[in-house]
């Protein structure tokens, strides 16, 4: 199985995380407010002391926060997932933000694979429905 980090355990990221523990997978977390889920600590979920931790630990990562100032933060801020990417990492995008900053992150990996062979960056946008 894989060693997964999961940045965003929010409504969406929170269970589906859980799944991914549920299915075998070793998960790695930063959590930047409050204190990590205790259902997914008892599960096993590990949290580390930022993003770049998270990299540095994963082979693939999962981000799905709530805005762009929070992709970019975990992406390429301080401290941030490019400062940990390991050779082959796969980063996937799940956040739901405007399309032309998604561009700009991907177009920051994609150039670390062409320098590095490094990371690949996959976006996988998902949207919560209710029903009325």
């Amino acid at each position: 199985m894989s060693k997964i980090g999961f940045i965003g355990l929010g409504i969406m990221g929170r269970p589906m995380a859980g799944h991914l523990m549920e299915a075998g997978h070793e998960l790695v977390t930063y959590v930047k407010y409050g204190s990590l889920d205790e259902g997914l600590a008892a599960k096993g979920m590990k949290e580390v002391d930022s993003p770049k931790a998270v990299a540095e630990q994963a082979e693939i990562i999962i981000t799905m926060v709530p805005d762009t100032p929070d992709v970019e933060e975990v992406l390429i801020g301080e401290g941030g997932i490019v400062e940990g990417l390991q050779p082959g990492t796969l980063v996937i995008d799940m956040s739901s933000i405007a399309p032309i900053p998604t561009q700009a992150f991907a177009k920051r990996i994609t150039e670390l694979v062409v320098s590095t062979s490094m990371p690949r960056y996959l976006v996988a946008r998902v949207a919560l429905l209710t029903q009325p």
